[in-house]
């Protein structure tokens, strides 16, 4: 057990360095001796390790060449996938993909939420976006987000899908992440606040197709304002 310990350990060591852009994709990462001194192990721990990056596609052998880092669009460890959207180096690619993916699967739950949401969570709803106005008010970039973040929270599990809730709970580290680096910007938080609005009415007129379209105009000027505030800066 203990064997196994270290093995994830140094696994996970070579992931920072790799997330961090130490060894970008494309690149060879060192070899099993430079390795085992670099982290004090021995040359079969590392060995495990990296065969353990290798079984999730971040890291592949050619032989006679040695062993290569993969584009993030091939690894295939959710985990890894988040820690590199959310601790790596100016990663757009990963940023402007995870919207895509909020905009598939929040679109729908919006949609399923319009026939299914109670008054209470509808109250609840108001609650959060009358939160988000009086912390973009106070400059309170840490209270935006957690009422930002809770909004849509509620709207995932009024849904009334269970998959949808246990899909996006592994995403809430990278989205808050995200959600502070770009609501930083005020013109930002006032486009979230309006369409976060525009997303109330809607839910609480009980609509399904105009609950579908604000929540996918939101997330089309979600995507707009990361490509013009943030990733053009």
């Amino acid at each position: 057990m203990a064997r196994k310990s270290l093995v994830g350990v140094v696994a996970d060591e070579l992931l920072d360095r790799i997330v961090a852009g130490e060894f970008p994709p494309g690149t060879v990462v060192p070899g099993e001796l430079e390795l085992s001194a670099k982290h004090e192990v021995s040359r079969m721990t590392v060995r495990e390790a990296m065969k353990t990056l290798q079984a999730q596609q971040i890291l592949s052998v050619e032989r006679g060449r040695g062993t290569f880092v993969n584009p993030l669009s091939r690894w295939a460890s959710l985990e890894a996938v988040l820690r590199a959207a959310s601790e790596g180096e100016n990663d757009a690619a990963a940023a402007v993909q995870l919207i895509e993916l909020r905009r598939m699967l929040e679109t729908g739950a919006c949609e399923l939420a319009a026939s299914r949401i109670s008054a209470a969570e509808v109250d609840k709803l108001r609650g959060h976006v009358d939160a988000m106005q009086a912390a973009h008010e106070s400059n309170d970039v840490s209270a935006f987000v957690e009422a930002d973040l809770a909004f849509h929270d509620v709207i995932l599990h009024a849904s009334g899908n269970v998959f949808v809730a246990v899909l996006f709970e592994p995403l809430h580290r990278v989205l808050e992440t995200r959600r502070t680096q770009t609501s930083k910007v005020p013109e930002i938080q006032e486009h979230a606040i309006g369409h976060h609005r525009n997303i109330l009415d809607a839910l609480a007129a009980g609509s399904p197709d105009k609950a579908r379209q604000a929540m996918d105009a939101h997330m089309q000027q979600t995507l707009d304002d990361l490509k013009n505030y943030v990733l053009e800066a």
